[in-house]
């Protein structure tokens, strides 16, 4: 059982293939066109394939929620901790007298201030070794209004209301 000699649908593929080809050709006479003509960009942007070399690269997003958390997380010295642990759970460096560190109050894990920062653009919420929230039952009522105030949907229903 094998295909017969004088099979006719191979000339339609074979077709397909020669029209694909002679497309390629007209797309590669027009592109070299442009570039002579100095219009590369506008047939052919350039894109890269490499995701760290973005226009948005130096601009960081950042969550209302995690900017009100850094605000009411408190940033100390290293030095100033009694009983600090030995190194930093995310990065696993040591801690030196000087860094910066945030101690969270609910669980009382220590990290490098850079390292929780860095957790909390990724709009986490809650500590990265116990997954206990940043935020304490006492702070909830504070981060939730402050919050509101800063997603501004107080100020249009308080516009709509003068209507």
């Amino acid at each position: 059982m094998g295909f017969p000699i004088g099979y006719t649908e191979v000339y339609l593929p074979k077709f397909l293939i020669h029209i694909l080809t002679f497309l390629a050709l007209i797309r590669k006479l027009i592109s070299t066109l442009f570039k002579s003509i100095g219009l590369a960009d506008f047939i052919e942007p350039d894109f890269t394939s490499d995701p760290t070399r973005t226009s948005f690269n130096n601009c960081t997003i950042q969550s209302a929620s995690a900017l009100i958390i850094r605000e009411l997380l408190p940033v100390v010295k290293f030095s100033e901790i009694v009983n600090p642990p030995e190194n930093c759970a995310v990065c696993l460096y040591e801690f030196d007298a000087g860094d910066e560190i945030r101690r969270l109050t609910n669980c009382c894990h220590v990290f490098h201030r850079s390292c929780l920062d860095r957790w909390m653009d990724h709009d986490q919420k809650t500590c990265p070794l116990c997954r206990t929230p940043f935020i304490s039952d006492e702070l909830q009522d504070s981060f939730n209004e402050r919050l509101w105030e800063a997603s501004g949907i107080g100020d249009y229903y308080a516009d709509a209301g003068d209507y």
